[in-house]
């Protein structure tokens, strides 16, 4: 053939590894896609038992948690205590030294007798609760029965009536000699290591006759607010933040900084200066 007869156009060079159909893959391309596919399937395997790991080292904690907590708790107050671990990884935060949060629940707390709601909060926990936490912020309700024995046990007479963020007591007073009830209605106040009542109505009452006197509280009662010391029934270092007062009970938040959670600390309460 003769150069005018050849094709002119450029000669198409295929690449080395072109693949012509009907061809087999080559072994070591095979051994590199495998090799991927079972790193890829034992990566999977252990982030699953990770996972698994960590679920049940989270239970085991948890249990752990509050049966420490149910056995350091002061006397005068029993219960169960759920305990729930935050965070993403307990394992990670047990090898930090550190639990990131841990939540509390003691739906049915007993306290003196009386039956209280407490929920907790804490955060920078030691793992195993022989140290100081960063920060508790706690949550503790009551129904109106419960109120009524805490605030006869404190010393207040006649127990109290809850009304729409008010209380109602009674107190016993010589007028003249005579004997008088007075039915004092006062909002609560929360003072860090005690409870105010500042009185805001009285009523003096004599057999079946009631007289408004509460412009003259102060000189019937002879004395001023009634301070309640809260601090010699918590642990040293808790602080009454605020109180909410319902017709159905009594919400009182709590909070303390650098609290130990071992027996002996929970068993230390604080005073009223």
């Amino acid at each position: 053939m003769t150069d005018a007869g050849r094709d002119d156009r450029a000669t198409e060079v295929l690449p080395v590894d072109t693949i012509a159909p009907g061809r087999e893959v080559p072994p070591r391309r095979r051994r590199r896609g495998r090799g991927w596919i079972a790193l890829l399937v034992i990566l999977a395997v252990i982030a699953a038992l990770l996972v698994v790991a960590d679920i049940v080292t989270r239970g085991i904690a948890e249990r752990q948690v509050a049966q420490q907590l149910e056995a350091n708790l002061p006397a005068g107050v029993e219960g169960e205590i759920d305990v729930s671990i935050g965070g993403f990884s307990v394992i990670a935060q047990y090898l930090s030294g550190s639990m990131d949060e841990v939540r509390l629940r003691a739906p049915e707390l007993v306290v003196a007798g009386a039956p209280v709601d407490a929920a907790v909060e804490l955060r920078d926990v030691p793992p195993a609760l022989d140290g100081p936490v960063g920060r508790i912020d706690a949550s503790v309700r009551a129904d109106a029965a419960a109120v009524d024995a805490l605030m006869t046990l404190a010393g207040v007479e006649g127990g109290v009536t809850l009304g729409d963020g008010a209380v109602a007591y009674e107190r016993s007073v010589e007028v003249f000699g005579v004997p008088l009830r007075v039915v004092v209605t006062a909002t609560p106040v929360a003072a860090g290591d005690t409870v105010v009542l500042e009185s805001v109505a009285a009523e003096l009452a004599a057999g079946d006759t009631s007289i408004d006197v509460s412009r003259l509280v102060d000189r019937v009662l002879g004395e001023g607010p009634v301070e309640i010391c809260v601090a010699e029934y918590l642990p040293d270092g808790a602080r009454v933040e605020a109180i909410a007062i319902t017709e159905g009970g009594v919400r009182v938040d709590l909070d303390a900084e650098g609290l130990s959670l071992d027996e002996r600390s929970l068993a230390t309460t604080g005073s009223c200066g």
